[in-house]
Protein backbone atom coordinates (compact mmCIF):
# COMPACT_ATOMS: atom_id res chain seq x y z
CA UNK A 1 0.00 0.00 0.00
CA UNK A 2 1.70 3.16 -1.18
CA UNK A 3 2.05 6.05 1.24
CA UNK A 4 -0.63 8.22 -0.38
CA UNK A 5 -3.15 5.39 -0.30
CA UNK A 6 -2.46 4.77 3.38
CA UNK A 7 -3.10 8.44 4.20
CA UNK A 8 -6.43 8.40 2.34
CA UNK A 9 -7.61 5.50 4.48
CA UNK A 10 -7.31 7.56 7.65
CA UNK A 11 -10.06 9.82 8.93
CA UNK A 12 -11.50 10.38 12.37
CA UNK A 13 -14.92 8.76 11.84
CA UNK A 14 -13.46 5.97 9.75
CA UNK A 15 -10.93 5.14 12.48
CA UNK A 16 -13.61 5.26 15.19
CA UNK A 17 -15.72 2.74 13.27
CA UNK A 18 -12.76 0.57 12.28
CA UNK A 19 -11.52 0.40 15.87
CA UNK A 20 -15.02 -0.37 17.16
CA UNK A 21 -15.20 -3.33 14.75
CA UNK A 22 -11.71 -4.45 15.80
CA UNK A 23 -12.37 -4.36 19.54
CA UNK A 24 -15.85 -5.90 19.23
CA UNK A 25 -14.68 -8.78 16.99
CA UNK A 26 -18.15 -8.83 15.46
CA UNK A 27 -20.72 -6.06 15.54
CA UNK A 28 -23.71 -4.81 13.53
CA UNK A 29 -24.03 -1.43 11.84
CA UNK A 30 -26.86 -0.51 14.20
CA UNK A 31 -24.77 -1.32 17.27
CA UNK A 32 -21.85 0.72 15.91
CA UNK A 33 -24.17 3.72 15.50
CA UNK A 34 -25.51 3.26 19.03
CA UNK A 35 -22.08 2.92 20.69
CA UNK A 36 -20.27 5.63 18.71
CA UNK A 37 -23.21 8.09 18.52
CA UNK A 38 -22.62 8.47 14.80
CA UNK A 39 -25.74 8.58 12.61
CA UNK A 40 -26.81 5.32 10.93
CA UNK A 41 -26.35 6.82 7.42
CA UNK A 42 -22.79 7.91 8.35
CA UNK A 43 -22.00 4.42 9.68
CA UNK A 44 -23.45 2.73 6.60
CA UNK A 45 -21.52 5.02 4.25
CA UNK A 46 -18.20 4.49 6.02
CA UNK A 47 -18.71 0.73 6.36
CA UNK A 48 -19.40 0.59 2.61
CA UNK A 49 -16.11 2.42 2.01
CA UNK A 50 -14.22 0.14 4.40
CA UNK A 51 -15.61 -2.92 2.63
CA UNK A 52 -14.60 -1.51 -0.75
CA UNK A 53 -11.09 -1.06 0.64
CA UNK A 54 -11.28 -4.69 1.87
CA UNK A 55 -10.54 -3.71 5.46
CA UNK A 56 -13.91 -4.99 6.68
CA UNK A 57 -15.96 -8.04 5.75
CA UNK A 58 -19.50 -9.21 6.50
CA UNK A 59 -20.24 -12.50 8.22
CA UNK A 60 -23.24 -14.76 8.65
CA UNK A 61 -26.21 -13.15 10.28
CA UNK A 62 -26.13 -12.34 13.97
CA UNK A 63 -28.79 -12.89 16.61
CA UNK A 64 -31.99 -10.88 16.67
CA UNK A 65 -34.56 -10.26 19.38
CA UNK A 66 -37.16 -9.82 16.67
CA UNK A 67 -37.32 -8.76 13.06
CA UNK A 68 -34.61 -9.24 10.47
CA UNK A 69 -31.29 -10.61 11.77
CA UNK A 70 -28.41 -8.11 11.54
CA UNK A 71 -25.37 -8.69 9.36
CA UNK A 72 -22.22 -8.75 11.47
CA UNK A 73 -19.01 -6.94 10.59
CA UNK A 74 -15.43 -8.12 11.15
CA UNK A 75 -11.93 -6.88 10.38
CA UNK A 76 -10.72 -8.57 7.21
CA UNK A 77 -7.53 -9.89 8.78
CA UNK A 78 -6.03 -11.67 5.79
CA UNK A 79 -6.20 -8.88 3.20
CA UNK A 80 -3.64 -6.39 4.52
CA UNK A 81 -0.29 -6.96 6.20
CA UNK A 82 2.43 -5.21 8.21
CA UNK A 83 6.21 -5.64 8.29
CA UNK A 84 7.84 -5.19 11.70
CA UNK A 85 11.55 -5.07 12.55
CA UNK A 86 13.24 -5.24 15.94
CA UNK A 87 16.48 -3.46 15.04
CA UNK A 88 19.50 -4.09 17.24
CA UNK A 89 21.64 -3.92 19.10
CA UNK A 90 22.83 -7.47 18.40
CA UNK A 91 20.40 -8.74 15.77
CA UNK A 92 17.75 -7.51 13.36
CA UNK A 93 14.58 -9.61 13.64
CA UNK A 94 11.80 -9.20 11.12
CA UNK A 95 8.21 -10.42 10.77
CA UNK A 96 5.24 -10.12 8.44
CA UNK A 97 1.89 -10.17 10.25
CA UNK A 98 -1.77 -9.81 9.42
CA UNK A 99 -3.92 -7.12 11.06
CA UNK A 100 -4.36 -9.24 14.21
CA UNK A 101 -0.62 -9.56 14.76
CA UNK A 102 -0.44 -13.20 13.68
CA UNK A 103 3.11 -13.82 12.46
CA UNK A 104 3.22 -15.28 8.95
CA UNK A 105 6.92 -15.02 8.04
CA UNK A 106 10.17 -14.34 9.89
CA UNK A 107 13.71 -13.28 9.14
CA UNK A 108 16.81 -12.62 11.22
CA UNK A 109 20.33 -11.20 10.78
CA UNK A 110 23.30 -10.81 13.12
CA UNK A 111 24.83 -7.36 13.52
CA UNK A 112 28.62 -7.46 13.41
CA UNK A 113 30.38 -4.55 15.08
CA UNK A 114 31.90 -2.13 14.35
CA UNK A 115 29.26 -1.06 11.86
CA UNK A 116 28.50 2.10 9.86
CA UNK A 117 25.14 3.82 9.34
CA UNK A 118 25.13 2.64 5.72
CA UNK A 119 25.83 -0.98 6.69
CA UNK A 120 23.09 -0.89 9.32
CA UNK A 121 20.55 0.46 6.81
CA UNK A 122 21.61 -2.28 4.38
CA UNK A 123 20.83 -4.96 6.98
CA UNK A 124 17.35 -3.48 7.49
CA UNK A 125 16.74 -3.45 3.73
CA UNK A 126 17.98 -7.02 3.32
CA UNK A 127 15.54 -8.27 5.97
CA UNK A 128 12.62 -6.43 4.37
CA UNK A 129 13.48 -7.80 0.94
CA UNK A 130 13.71 -11.30 2.42
CA UNK A 131 10.24 -10.95 3.95
CA UNK A 132 8.80 -9.68 0.66
CA UNK A 133 10.37 -12.60 -1.18
CA UNK A 134 9.16 -15.17 1.34
CA UNK A 135 5.59 -13.85 1.40
CA UNK A 136 5.15 -13.04 -2.31
CA UNK A 137 2.37 -10.69 -1.19
CA UNK A 138 1.22 -7.91 -3.48
CA UNK A 139 3.08 -4.74 -2.47
CA UNK A 140 -0.21 -2.81 -2.30
CA UNK A 141 -1.43 -5.15 0.47
CA UNK A 142 1.28 -4.03 2.91
CA UNK A 143 0.17 -1.00 4.91
CA UNK A 144 3.66 -0.14 6.09
CA UNK A 145 6.85 -0.97 7.98
CA UNK A 146 7.36 -0.51 11.72
CA UNK A 147 10.88 -0.29 13.16
CA UNK A 148 11.62 -0.76 16.86
CA UNK A 149 15.08 0.76 17.29
CA UNK A 150 17.25 0.73 20.38
CA UNK A 151 18.46 4.09 21.71
CA UNK A 152 17.06 7.59 21.20
CA UNK A 153 14.72 8.09 18.23
CA UNK A 154 13.24 11.24 16.68
CA UNK A 155 9.84 9.86 15.76
CA UNK A 156 8.87 12.80 13.55
CA UNK A 157 11.79 12.38 11.18
CA UNK A 158 12.17 8.66 11.84
CA UNK A 159 15.85 9.17 12.64
CA UNK A 160 17.89 7.14 15.11
CA UNK A 161 19.59 10.00 16.97
CA UNK A 162 21.77 7.88 19.25
CA UNK A 163 22.24 4.11 19.16
CA UNK A 164 24.80 3.86 21.99
CA UNK A 165 25.47 0.13 21.97
CA UNK A 166 26.09 0.20 18.19
CA UNK A 167 28.05 3.45 18.59
CA UNK A 168 25.99 5.04 15.80
CA UNK A 169 24.12 8.33 15.51
CA UNK A 170 21.81 10.19 13.12
CA UNK A 171 20.71 7.17 11.08
CA UNK A 172 17.99 8.33 8.61
CA UNK A 173 15.95 5.12 8.84
CA UNK A 174 12.56 6.47 7.72
CA UNK A 175 13.90 8.45 4.74
CA UNK A 176 16.03 5.57 3.48
CA UNK A 177 13.34 2.90 3.79
CA UNK A 178 10.48 5.00 2.41
CA UNK A 179 12.58 5.87 -0.61
CA UNK A 180 13.55 2.22 -1.11
CA UNK A 181 10.12 0.60 -0.64
CA UNK A 182 7.58 3.43 -1.14
CA UNK A 183 5.73 2.35 2.00
CA UNK A 184 4.81 4.26 5.16
CA UNK A 185 7.60 3.75 7.72
CA UNK A 186 7.27 4.38 11.47
CA UNK A 187 10.36 4.35 13.69
CA UNK A 188 10.19 4.16 17.47
CA UNK A 189 12.41 3.40 20.44
CA UNK A 190 12.30 -0.35 21.12
CA UNK A 191 11.08 -0.12 24.73
CA UNK A 192 8.27 2.26 23.73
CA UNK A 193 7.35 0.00 20.82
CA UNK A 194 7.23 -2.93 23.24
CA UNK A 195 4.86 -0.94 25.47
CA UNK A 196 2.52 -0.20 22.57
CA UNK A 197 2.65 -3.86 21.51
CA UNK A 198 1.71 -4.89 25.04
CA UNK A 199 -1.27 -2.55 25.03
CA UNK A 200 -2.45 -3.98 21.70
CA UNK A 201 -1.66 -7.67 21.96
CA UNK A 202 -0.91 -8.38 25.63
CA UNK A 203 -4.50 -8.99 26.74
CA UNK A 204 -4.52 -6.17 29.30
CA UNK A 205 -8.00 -4.88 28.46
CA UNK A 206 -8.78 -1.16 28.63
CA UNK A 207 -6.19 -0.05 31.20
CA UNK A 208 -5.93 3.74 31.15
CA UNK A 209 -2.19 3.80 31.87
CA UNK A 210 0.49 1.18 31.52
CA UNK A 211 4.29 1.11 31.60
CA UNK A 212 6.33 -1.60 29.90
CA UNK A 213 9.95 -1.98 31.00
CA UNK A 214 12.49 -3.82 28.86
CA UNK A 215 15.50 -5.14 30.83
CA UNK A 216 18.11 -6.85 28.69
CA UNK A 217 21.24 -5.58 26.99
CA UNK A 218 20.01 -2.12 27.99
CA UNK A 219 17.09 -0.87 30.09
CA UNK A 220 14.23 1.23 28.75
CA UNK A 221 10.54 1.84 29.28
CA UNK A 222 7.48 2.91 27.36
CA UNK A 223 4.49 4.74 28.79
CA UNK A 224 1.04 4.18 27.26
CA UNK A 225 -1.79 6.50 28.28
CA UNK A 226 -5.28 5.87 26.89
CA UNK A 227 -3.82 3.65 24.17
CA UNK A 228 -1.22 6.16 22.98
CA UNK A 229 2.49 6.40 23.62
CA UNK A 230 3.74 9.26 25.76
CA UNK A 231 6.98 10.76 24.40
CA UNK A 232 7.51 13.85 26.56
CA UNK A 233 8.43 17.39 25.57
CA UNK A 234 11.75 16.47 23.96
CA UNK A 235 10.98 12.86 23.14
CA UNK A 236 12.97 11.11 25.87
CA UNK A 237 10.15 9.97 28.17
CA UNK A 238 10.75 6.38 29.28
CA UNK A 239 14.55 6.47 29.58
CA UNK A 240 14.08 4.42 32.74
CA UNK A 241 17.53 2.84 32.55
CA UNK A 242 19.19 6.22 32.93
CA UNK A 243 17.51 7.04 36.21
CA UNK A 244 20.37 7.71 38.65
CA UNK A 245 20.46 5.15 41.46
CA UNK A 246 23.93 5.87 42.87
CA UNK A 247 25.57 9.28 42.31
CA UNK A 248 28.98 7.68 42.92
CA UNK A 249 28.25 4.56 40.89
CA UNK A 250 29.73 2.95 37.80
CA UNK A 251 30.10 4.86 34.54
CA UNK A 252 27.15 4.22 32.23
CA UNK A 253 27.28 4.06 28.42
CA UNK A 254 25.39 7.36 28.43
CA UNK A 255 28.28 9.10 30.25
CA UNK A 256 26.56 9.49 33.63
CA UNK A 257 27.40 7.68 36.86
CA UNK A 258 25.24 5.16 38.67
CA UNK A 259 22.36 4.74 36.21
CA UNK A 260 19.90 1.91 36.92
CA UNK A 261 21.21 0.23 33.76
CA UNK A 262 24.66 -0.16 35.38
CA UNK A 263 23.06 -2.41 38.01
CA UNK A 264 20.40 -4.51 36.29
CA UNK A 265 21.20 -5.00 32.59
CA UNK A 266 22.47 -8.44 31.59
CA UNK A 267 26.07 -7.28 31.30
CA UNK A 268 25.82 -5.32 34.58
CA UNK A 269 24.66 -8.44 36.41
CA UNK A 270 27.68 -10.32 35.02
CA UNK A 271 30.03 -7.52 36.12
CA UNK A 272 28.55 -7.46 39.61
CA UNK A 273 29.02 -11.23 39.81
CA UNK A 274 32.70 -10.85 38.87
CA UNK A 275 33.21 -8.29 41.66
CA UNK A 276 31.10 -9.82 44.41
CA UNK A 277 31.54 -13.57 44.05
CA UNK A 278 35.02 -14.87 44.86
CA UNK A 279 34.77 -18.17 42.96
CA UNK A 280 33.63 -16.43 39.76
CA UNK A 281 36.98 -17.15 38.13
CA UNK A 282 37.28 -15.69 34.65
CA UNK A 283 33.75 -14.35 34.79
CA UNK A 284 30.31 -15.48 33.66
CA UNK A 285 27.58 -14.04 31.46
CA UNK A 286 24.24 -12.81 32.74
CA UNK A 287 22.63 -15.97 31.36
CA UNK A 288 25.16 -18.14 33.19
CA UNK A 289 24.44 -16.28 36.44
CA UNK A 290 20.80 -17.36 36.09
CA UNK A 291 21.76 -20.96 35.29
CA UNK A 292 24.10 -21.17 38.31
CA UNK A 293 21.37 -19.74 40.53
CA UNK A 294 18.85 -22.22 39.14
CA UNK A 295 21.25 -25.02 40.03
CA UNK A 296 21.20 -23.91 43.65
CA UNK A 297 24.38 -21.82 43.94
CA UNK A 298 23.48 -19.54 46.85
CA UNK A 299 25.90 -16.74 45.89
CA UNK A 300 24.20 -16.33 42.53
CA UNK A 301 20.72 -16.67 44.06
CA UNK A 302 21.61 -13.81 46.41
CA UNK A 303 22.94 -11.74 43.49
CA UNK A 304 19.67 -12.11 41.56
CA UNK A 305 17.67 -11.35 44.70
CA UNK A 306 19.70 -8.14 45.06
CA UNK A 307 19.04 -7.38 41.37
CA UNK A 308 15.31 -7.77 41.98
CA UNK A 309 15.52 -5.39 44.92
CA UNK A 310 17.28 -2.75 42.79
CA UNK A 311 14.69 -3.14 40.00
CA UNK A 312 12.00 -2.82 42.66
CA UNK A 313 13.50 0.48 43.84
CA UNK A 314 13.43 1.74 40.25
CA UNK A 315 9.81 0.64 39.84
CA UNK A 316 8.90 2.29 43.15
CA UNK A 317 10.20 5.58 41.74
CA UNK A 318 8.19 4.92 38.58
CA UNK A 319 5.00 4.28 40.58
CA UNK A 320 5.50 7.46 42.59
CA UNK A 321 6.07 9.51 39.44
CA UNK A 322 3.48 8.08 37.02
CA UNK A 323 1.16 5.91 39.16
CA UNK A 324 0.30 3.54 36.27
CA UNK A 325 -2.49 0.96 36.43
CA UNK A 326 -0.08 -1.76 35.38
CA UNK A 327 3.64 -2.40 34.85
CA UNK A 328 4.79 -5.10 32.42
CA UNK A 329 8.38 -6.34 32.48
CA UNK A 330 10.21 -7.92 29.54
CA UNK A 331 13.67 -8.53 28.12
CA UNK A 332 16.31 -11.19 28.64
CA UNK A 333 16.92 -10.45 32.32
CA UNK A 334 13.27 -11.22 33.13
CA UNK A 335 13.78 -14.78 31.98
CA UNK A 336 15.09 -15.07 35.56
CA UNK A 337 11.58 -14.15 36.74
CA UNK A 338 11.32 -16.92 39.35
CA UNK A 339 14.42 -15.63 41.15
CA UNK A 340 14.00 -11.88 40.60
CA UNK A 341 10.26 -11.19 40.80
CA UNK A 342 9.71 -12.01 44.50
CA UNK A 343 12.30 -9.38 45.48
CA UNK A 344 10.76 -6.84 43.06
CA UNK A 345 7.29 -7.29 44.55
CA UNK A 346 8.55 -7.27 48.13
CA UNK A 347 10.50 -4.05 47.56
CA UNK A 348 7.45 -2.34 46.04
CA UNK A 349 5.33 -3.53 48.96
CA UNK A 350 7.84 -2.09 51.44
CA UNK A 351 8.58 1.22 49.74
CA UNK A 352 5.53 2.54 47.84
CA UNK A 353 3.72 5.29 49.75
CA UNK A 354 0.06 4.22 49.81
CA UNK A 355 -1.74 0.93 50.34
CA UNK A 356 -3.56 1.25 47.01
CA UNK A 357 -0.42 2.06 45.02
CA UNK A 358 1.37 -0.93 46.59
CA UNK A 359 -1.20 -3.08 44.78
CA UNK A 360 -0.05 -1.84 41.35
CA UNK A 361 -0.17 -4.84 39.04
CA UNK A 362 3.38 -5.87 38.09
CA UNK A 363 4.07 -8.87 35.88
CA UNK A 364 6.18 -10.31 33.08
CA UNK A 365 5.03 -10.02 29.48
CA UNK A 366 3.09 -12.94 28.09
CA UNK A 367 4.34 -12.08 24.60
CA UNK A 368 7.85 -13.36 25.38
CA UNK A 369 10.48 -12.66 22.76
CA UNK A 370 7.77 -11.40 20.39
CA UNK A 371 6.91 -8.34 22.50
CA UNK A 372 9.15 -5.83 20.72
CA UNK A 373 8.47 -7.26 17.25
CA UNK A 374 4.72 -7.00 17.78
CA UNK A 375 5.35 -3.50 19.11
CA UNK A 376 6.95 -2.58 15.79
CA UNK A 377 3.86 -3.94 14.00
CA UNK A 378 1.52 -2.00 16.30
CA UNK A 379 3.16 1.30 15.24
CA UNK A 380 1.30 0.92 11.94
CA UNK A 381 -1.87 -0.55 13.39
CA UNK A 382 -2.40 2.32 15.81
CA UNK A 383 -2.14 4.76 12.90
CA UNK A 384 -4.71 2.78 10.94
CA UNK A 385 -7.18 1.97 13.71
CA UNK A 386 -6.81 4.88 16.09
CA UNK A 387 -4.99 8.00 14.80
CA UNK A 388 -7.49 10.25 16.52
CA UNK A 389 -6.00 11.07 19.92
CA UNK A 390 -2.45 12.00 20.66
CA UNK A 391 -0.67 12.25 24.01
CA UNK A 392 2.72 14.02 23.64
Amino acid sequence: MQRGTFQLMKSVNKSIILNKIRTSESISRAQIAKETRLTPPTVSSIVKELMEQELVRESTLGHSSGGRKPTMLHINTDTFFVIGLDAGPETVEGVLTDLTGEILHRTSSLIEKPITNEQFISILKENIYTILKLSQIDHDKIIGIGIAMHGVVDIKSGTSLVAPILNLSNIPIKDELEEEFNLTVKVENDARAMALGESWFGGHGDVDSMVAVNIGRGVGAGIVINGRLYHGAQGIAGEFGHMTIDINGELCECGNLGCLQTFVSGSAIAERAAKQIKDNGSGVTGKEVFELAQNGNQSYIDLLHETGKIIGIGLTNLIHLINPSEIVLGGGVMKSEELIMPAILETIKQRVLTTEARQTKVGVTGLGDEATLLGAVSLLLVELFDPVTKIG
